[in-house]
């Protein structure tokens, strides 16, 4: 089912071995390797967002941290990692070991040319967090491609990440954006 297209009776559930318990699709192997991995390394995560999305792609690339050069990307000052290691499609546990680690204590992680991945204390955590990061991403490529961006100083990204980036708050700003794909698509929840 594609991404655009998925509603609530579309989902699985999924053991951490990659057993079907509830749905009859087949299971992205990617995805389980990735996943059960993230879940096993990080009790204290509920939900993980991990997608290729066009500006995740675009800054993965450069296999670099994003800089704090507005309040939005704040949020992932220095709370965010990069997994540096790019081997082809994530098929071993292992290689989704080494994705947690990179990801470490932190909401959200870069794996270089590949994509985004984010976590949080609920699904609309992840979700939003998954999107301010790529948000953050395009906002830095853009900046980037007209010119020498003028970062936010240590001490005021350290005071607008306590100020941004709570769990609660990630939760609260996707509000937005699941009443609007309510209103667009009421489907969604059959």
């Amino acid at each position: 089912v594609h991404f655009g297209q998925m509603k609530v009776s579309d989902l699985h559930l999924v053991n951490h071995n990659g057993d079907v318990v509830i749905g009859d699709r087949p299971i992205n192997k990617a995805a389980i390797a990735i996943h059960s991995q993230i879940h096993q390394a990080r009790p204290d995560v509920i939900a993980a967002a991990h997608s290729h999305s066009l500006y995740g792609k675009a800054w993965s690339s450069l296999g670099r941290l994003l800089d704090p050069l507005t309040q939005d990307s704040c949020v992932f000052y220095q709370d965010h990692g990069l997994f540096d290691d790019f081997t082809g499609v994530v098929l071993e546990k292992s290689e989704g070991e080494r994705i947690a680690d990179a990801l470490q204590q932190h909401k959200g992680v870069i794996l270089r040319n590949h994509g985004l991945l984010t976590v949080g204390d609920s699904v609309d955590e992840a979700a939003y967090w998954f999107i301010a990061m790529d948000r953050a991403c395009h906002a830095q490529l853009l900046a980037e491609a007209a010119g020498k961006p003028i970062p936010i100083d240590h001490e005021t990204a350290v005071l607008t990440h306590s100020q941004v980036s709570s769990p609660s708050g990630g939760w609260f700003n996707f509000q937005q954006l699941w009443y609007k794909l309510l209103d667009e698509e009421p489907d969604v929840l059959n």
